[in-house]
């Protein structure tokens, strides 16, 4: 696919690119969809190159629909990353011989690239991480046991989880992460998983209930050892429109 854009790089803007961190929850772990490339032994994030005919944001979704096949999700642009050196010996000729690119239309990739940071919150249960090649690698990895990263695919990671700790005080999340139904100690972990930190749980109930977005099913969970816990869901409409108005509380 490189080898394909490579040959075509007319039809993609020059110098710019996109990197997603898709995260996605699961027993109790935030996970980040991340991949190995066959010429590299570093893993990194989703990303692609930009169509001269697409927006910027219409980019980024093909981006994420192509590594995750779901569409309609939670995917939001939190910052740029452009240092002077970023792209420096990526792409050397070892690896331009590896993929079989001339060098000369390989000076394409080897210039310095800007690359926008884009996250995505996604249901871990519906996505089935695509390799774009029968030798590359797409995992879930728990955040906390990320290995080594190029470039400064590091530092997009850890910004992306910054803003996304940010922005718990600002929006609801929840939504895109948690299976329809869910119990509130459960949607308690996710917050504490993403914060890093435990939670007063009549505290959170409290400020949880307040904001508006939940429903109390007429469920409880099955195959719990203890009592089982009431099951709620999210109230799309309400969701939606705390999201668009936003939240003025921390946690």
């Amino acid at each position: 696919m490189l080898k394909s854009i490579i040959e075509n790089s007319e039809n993609y803007q020059p110098g710019l690119s996109i990197d997603c961190v898709i995260f996605g929850f699961h027993d109790n772990q935030l996970k980040v969809l991340l991949i190995k490339v066959p010429h590299s032994e570093t893993w990194s994030l989703p990303g692609g190159f930009i169509p001269i005919d697409q927006d910027i944001d219409t980019a980024a979704v093909t981006v994420l629909n192509e590594r995750t096949g779901v569409e309609g999700v939670f995917l939001r642009q939190f910052s740029t990353f452009g240092k002077i050196k970023r792209n420096d010996n990526h792409f050397g000729k070892e690896v331009l011989k590896y993929l079989g690119i001339d060098p000369e239309k390989g000076k394409w990739l080897t210039r310095r690239f800007v690359t926008i940071g884009y996250y995505a919150l996604v249901d871990f249960s519906k996505i089935l991480p695509n390799p774009l090649n029968r030798n590359e690698i797409v995992e879930w990895i728990d955040h906390k046991e990320v290995p080594e990263l190029i470039l400064d695919h590091r530092e997009i990671l850890d910004k992306a989880l910054d803003t996304l700790r940010v922005e718990l005080n600002l929006m609801p999340i929840g939504y895109n992460l948690l299976p329809e139904k869910f119990t509130i100690p459960e949607l308690q972990k996710l917050y504490e998983t993403i914060l890093d930190k435990k939670l007063d749980r009549r505290n959170f109930l409290r400020k949880i209930t307040n904001i508006g977005i939940l429903t109390k099913l007429d469920e409880k969970k099955s195959n719990v050892a203890h009592k089982a816990p009431n099951l709620y869901s999210f109230d799309k409409e309400k969701y939606d429109e705390v999201l668009k108005n936003g939240l003025y509380q921390g946690w």
